[in-house]
């Protein structure tokens, strides 16, 4: 499906609620494609996914509400509140800062309002990523091993785990109380639990520390490390749907997202030059005959994660987005809204 042909299916009364939804039609400032059509990896067949941005209302900036989303399920539709993308972009959301990458023709719509986003999205670029994309990556990978089946071995795993939780605890210092790096120390060591040859093992020394953000922070941990069990009962059923290759290629694509990011400074969702290599890779290239990823995959990935090393020891984005710009693009697009400019 080409991109006049998408546009005419938004025409469709499918798309109706696009027109009549009281917090889309007029306010959409930018329609664009989503998934695999937007990475250029769909093939025939593969769902058509739109994603994209409406201005909150003038009722909703002066009371301080936000309808955040509006989800349509039977077209795979999701478009962001003003607001609420703004949150998510200064966050460095994979899933939503891949919006502001896409190719030109692939914004279905797009206002003053949505091209001068476009226009500053630098703005919301940091090193944050390092850890959202390394952290989707991680669960990327765990998904695939799992629907694989295959064993890569306890110690791996076991490390495995170990980079999803530092991933995570990467942004538990905006959640919650402070504590110091060393105050909470995860290792692996010889395991001691029967039937591990290691395990992760941790240091914990809190003084006078809340409880509830305490066992916030645990419960994420803890859910780290029971994904791994249940994932691997769906694995049989994504086999047979030829889901594997997807998730390995979606895999690869994540690093070269976020090593675009760091070494350039740019988003690029739409992957041009390394499309034969991802279309390859989710075609099933990678796997062998008993459907398991071959080690020539492997070694493409390692060669990824050393470049994505490389890239986030020697990137030049600050630490963390340019709020005070952020702010004032925010400020600038509600005035508007509550003035009536818009």
């Amino acid at each position: 499906m080409n991109v006049e042909q998408i546009k005419a299916k938004l025409k469709s009364s499918e798309y109706d609620f696009l027109r009549v939804n009281k917090n889309l039609c007029t306010n959409i400032i930018l329609l664009t494609l989503g998934g695999s059509h937007a990475y250029g990896m769909d093939k025939a067949g593969s769902d058509l996914d739109v994603r994209g941005l409406a201005l909150n209302s003038k009722e909703e900036i002066l009371l301080g509400t936000d309808f955040e989303q509006v989800v349509n399920v039977d077209t795979d539709t999701t478009v962001y509140s003003f607001n609420k993308m703004i949150q998510l972009l200064t966050s460095n959301n994979p899933n939503t800062i891949e919006i502001l990458g896409c190719k030109p023709e692939h914004y279905l719509h797009l206002s003053a309002i949505g091209k001068e986003l476009l226009d500053n999205r630098k703005m919301f670029l940091s090193k944050i990523c390092i850890h959202t994309f390394g952290g989707y990556a991680g669960s990327q990978l765990r998904r695939m091993e799992n629907k694989a089946a295959r064993t890569v071995g306890q110690a791996q795993n076991e490390a495995y785990i170990l980079k999803s939780i530092s991933n995570a605890k990467y942004d538990f210092k905006n959640r919650y109380f402070p504590h110091n790096d060393s105050d909470v120390n995860l290792y692996i060591d010889k395991a001691v639990q029967e039937g591990y040859d290691s395990e992760i093992f941790m240091d914990v020394n809190l003084q006078h520390y809340p409880l509830r953000d305490w066992t916030g922070m645990w419960n994420e941990m803890k859910a780290i490390v029971v994904s791994y069990n249940k994932m691997g009962k769906r694995n049989e059923k994504a086999i047979s749907h030829d889901k594997l290759g997807k998730h390995m290629a979606h895999l690869i694509r994540l690093y070269m997202m976020c090593i675009d990011i760091l070494e350039k400074e740019e988003i690029i969702t739409y992957r041009a030059e390394e499309h034969d290599l991802l279309m390859s890779i989710r075609n099933g290239e990678y796997l062998d005959s008993s459907s398991l990823p071959v080690s020539a995959f492997y070694d493409l990935l390692n060669e990824y994660e050393k470049r994505f090393d490389y890239a986030k020891n020697n990137t030049s984005l600050p630490d963390i987005p340019d709020h005070k710009r952020i702010n004032e693009f925010k400020m600038y697009v509600n005035e508007k809204i509550v003035k009536g400019a818009v």
